[in-house]
């Protein structure tokens, strides 16, 4: 589909930040060193949408993010970065629709690449330092604070998630490190008070399980963790 465009293809995500959980998405960043055609990106969309699975432990398949960047985009380094494509269990519907997206500027580039980068698990081609440049740490932390206000109209119907997501933007901002989800959802277990810790662990352990939880009928409770680890990281675009 990509033919002789493609030098490099990495994986990120779970599967280099503490091993795949039951529901972890594959996840995949193509280097390519020419721009993505209209046509290759249907055809792309088509392979990959019927052997991406929906994120459910004990299903067939797991569901796939597959990213595509053009080298001259992001080497060297610019903010935001630029994508060619990007397929998900998100974008799906869209996709069925018949949707292709255009090349677009995407932050979310930003901790994607620096964990290709930490990961350096090539699938085909050279080590990811050859064709990406680092992520300064200023574009990093810009790039995770600018993505909270589109992943908190998630809190409802993907409270796991979310939530360890957060725990693992705060631990980011405070350490410069890039960590699991649970491992990052027990750094703030440690700095948060009762009962906010009791919801990040058991959250955890759905994680690992593979499971989701009900967590309909604890709403006050779940937005009240969730603004404790927002009041943290808003505390990091404060002045001193």
């Amino acid at each position: 589909m990509l033919g002789e465009s493609l030098i490099g293809a990495y994986l990120h995500g779970s599967a280099v930040l503490g091993g795949m959980k039951p529901t972890s998405d594959l996840d995949i960043l193509v280097v390519v060193d020419r721009p993505t055609t209209h046509e290759q990106s249907r055809r792309l969309i088509s392979g990959v949408m019927p052997i991406s699975g929906s994120p459910i432990a004990g299903t067939r398949f797991r569901p796939v993010e597959l990213t595509v960047v053009l080298g001259s985009d992001v080497k060297p380094w610019q903010y935001p970065p630029r994508m060619q494509l990007q397929y998900g269990e998100w974008l799906k519907s869209d996709y069925e629709r018949g949707f292709v997206p255009d090349p677009e500027p995407n932050p979310d580039l930003a901790p994607l690449i620096a964990v290709v980068l930490i990961g350096n698990r090539p699938v085909i081609g050279s080590p990811p330092a050859e064709l990406l440049d680092p992520v300064p740490p200023a574009d990093l932390r810009r790039a995770i604070v600018e993505g909270v206000p589109q992943l908190m109209t998630d809190l409802e119907s993907d409270t796991r998630n979310v939530l360890l997501t957060l725990a693992r933007i705060w631990h980011t901002l405070a350490t410069g490190e890039i960590t699991s989800k649970d491992k990052a959802a027990s750094w703030v277990a440690k700095r948060l008070p009762s009962p906010y810790p009791d919801v990040l662990l058991e959250l955890s352990e759905l994680y690992r399980a593979g499971t989701y939880g009900e967590w309909d009928r604890h709403a006050p409770l779940v937005r009240a963790t969730a603004d404790a680890m927002l009041a943290e990281i808003s505390a990091f675009d404060s002045p001193a």
